[in-house]
This record gives C-alpha cells, sequence and structure tokens, in this order.
C-alpha cells in the first residue's frame, strides 16, 4: 500500500527535472565566481576582468573574479574542479594552465574528467624580443650571432611550462641552436632581466610588453602566430620567415566543474559572445592584445584533445621538466 510519505517522495522525483529546468531558465540568480588561476595583474587576469565586468552589465548579476595563483595555474585549477556544479562557478585559464601544466606537475584533479568546457574565448600573441641594447634586428641575425658567438647566448624564461617557454623551446627547435636558458619568477622579472642586460632574448605574451616595445626598450623580431597582429602589422609572424608549421598562440578559455548542466554552459558561451562582442571593449582588448574568438561549446572537446596531445607530445620529446 502506498503512504502518504511515498506519494510525497515521488512526487519530488518526478518533479525534479522540473526544478532543474527552472533553475536553469532562471540563471543566474546570485553572483557567479570566475576563477582565474594566476596572480592579479598579467594578461590573463586583465582579459578575465574586462570579460567579467561586462557580463555583470550585461545580465545585471555579479560576476566577481577570484585570483588562485600557483604552480602554473594548478592551484585554482583544483579548487575550480572541486567547486559545485551548479553554474555558478567557472575557471578562467590558458593553455599553459589546461593542455601543458598537468604534464609538468602533479595535481590533485583530472584535467579530462573534472573538467567541461564552456569554450575558447580569445587569443594572445606572443613576440620574440631582444633588449635595446642588442645589435640583432632580426631572427636571422639572431640565429647567425648564436651560430658564430665563442661565449654561450642566454633566454630569459619566466616560467617552466609557460607558452612563452614552450615557444623558445620551439624555435630553438627549428632553429637547430642551442641557448643557456636563465629561469625567472615571472614576467615581470624577465623582463627587467632582459633590460638589465641578464639575457639576450626571450618570448612574452605581447600584452606583457607593450609598453616596453613603445618606449623602445625592447625590440619585438616575430610574432608566434600565423596572421601578423593587428597591434604590430610590421613584426612578422615566425611562419613567414621560413619556419613552417610555427605556432604558440596564449588561448584563453572558460571551464566548468565536470556535471555543470549543459543549458548553462551554453547559455554562459552566449553572453561571452555577445560580452565581447560589445564595441565599447575592442579598445580595452588591443591594449591587452587580445582578439576575440568565442568558440560553440559543441568544439571544446575536440579542441582540447588536439592541444593536450600536441603540447604532452612537446614536454616529452624536450624533456621538459619543473626543477
Amino acid at each position: 500500500m502506498l503512504t502518504r510519505r511515498t506519494l510525497g517522495l515521488a512526487s519530488l522525483a518526478l518533479g525534479a527535472p522540473a526544478i532543474v529546468r527552472a533553475q536553469e531558465a532562471d540563471w543566474p540568480s546570485r553572483p557567479v565566481t570566475i576563477i582565474v588561476p594566476w596572480p592579479a595583474g598579467g594578461p590573463t587576469d586583465t582579459f578575465a576582468r574586462v570579460l567579467a565586468a561586462r557580463l555583470s552589465q550585461d545580465t545585471g548579476k555579479s560576476f566577481v573574479v577570484d585570483n588562485r595563483g600557483g604552480a602554473n595555474g594548478t592551484i585554482g585549477m583544483g579548487s575550480a574542479a572541486r567547486a559545485r556544479p551548479d553554474g555558478y562557478t567557472f575557471v578562467f585559464a590558458p593553455n599553459s594552465t589546461y593542455a601543458v601544466a598537468p604534464h609538468l606537475y602533479q595535481t590533485n584533479y583530472n584535467q579530462e574528467r573534472d573538467f567541461v568546457g564552456v569554450g575558447l574565448l580569445g587569443s594572445m600573441p606572443l613576440l620574440m624580443l631582444v633588449p635595446r641594447s642588442s645589435p640583432v634586428r632580426s631572427v636571422a641575425d639572431y640565429v647567425a650571432q648564436v651560430k658564430a658567438s665563442r661565449t654561450p647566448k642566454v633566454y630569459a624564461n619566466a616560467g617552466v611550462g609557460a607558452t612563452s617557454h614552450l615557444a623558445t623551446e620551439l624555435f630553438l627547435q627549428m632553429a637547430g641552436i642551442q641557448v643557456t636558458e636563465v629561469g625567472y619568477r615571472g614576467g615581470g622579472p624577465a623582463i627587467q632581466g632582459v633590460m638589465a642586460g641578464e639575457a639576450d632574448m626571450f618570448f612574452m605574451p605581447a600584452a606583457a610588453v607593450m609598453s616596453f616595445i613603445q618606449s623602445g626598450d625592447l625590440r619585438p623580431l616575430a610574432n608566434t602566430m600565423r596572421v601578423r597582429s593587428p597591434l604590430l602589422p610590421e613584426v612578422s609572424t615566425f611562419e613567414e620567415l621560413g619556419y613552417g608549421g610555427f605556432e604558440v598562440v596564449e588561448h584563453a578559455g572558460l571551464l566548468a566543474p565536470a556535471g555543470t548542466p549543459p543549458a548553462i554552459l551554453e547559455r554562459m558561451n552566449a553572453a561571452c559572445a555577445k560580452a565581447l562582442a560589445a564595441p565599447e571593449l575592442k579598445p580595452r582588448l588591443d591594449a591587452i592584445a587580445v582578439t576575440p574568438d568565442v568558440r560553440p561549446v559543441a568544439e571544446w572537446p575536440a579542441y582540447f584533445a588536439a592541444e593536450n596531445a600536441k603540447w604532452r607530445d612537446f614536454v616529452r620529446a624536450r624533456n621538459i621538466r619543473v626543477q
């Protein structure tokens, strides 16, 4: 015989999908947290804050950036992986965090199992640079100088596994040269080290060095994307310089804890596309060398699989390790 309690539980079970659908339709009904697994002030953080401010304006709800840096982003990713998959926690990260760091660091999460993608949101080029004092005027000059020099040349590494590090390793491999590495704790110290003459060359996201390029303290030799940057149209790509297939791009992606409702992923993707298309944002995005490029949710699995395999194989081939 059915009791009232049994009937009540059955009604709740039958009503659960409707409740979930109502929650999804009402999203967002409270503040949304966007974890940035890097310290405040860098290109990824700045991009995230520009986006969050516009999302808040468009939706009338708060989108709050929460910086949780450390270990090439893996600390913040671990926090995001443990968050409730209810559509109120996302993580905004570059590919060096979601496609490279898991091959270099011990993590307390599984990148493939514990996350789903909202989608790619934009890209940022990297530049190969030398200091003002350098006689080098081109990539060919640099390669010739390294090969002719009797003393080792030095490059600045802002962080093992960062896209700037991977770009350097790819260039050295394709150019067939060896250059001594000097490590720095972040982009700021690396920039200062190069300008002080402690290193001869380095790669760095364009957003971090634009002011130094404009002041003449740093000289860009090449752009790591397949196309020239509208901010520096006079700077050639490696592809144009004969390095076929050379491409290292800092992709910014938005992810969510696994189990986040697909409907919310789609709504967040659409909200990001609308926000980044706002004409008022263009000057702010140009200032940090960001090209908005919002890809559909459905494209994330194939993109991630390819990006993950690419850098896993490269890390192994170059024997890149965290000391």
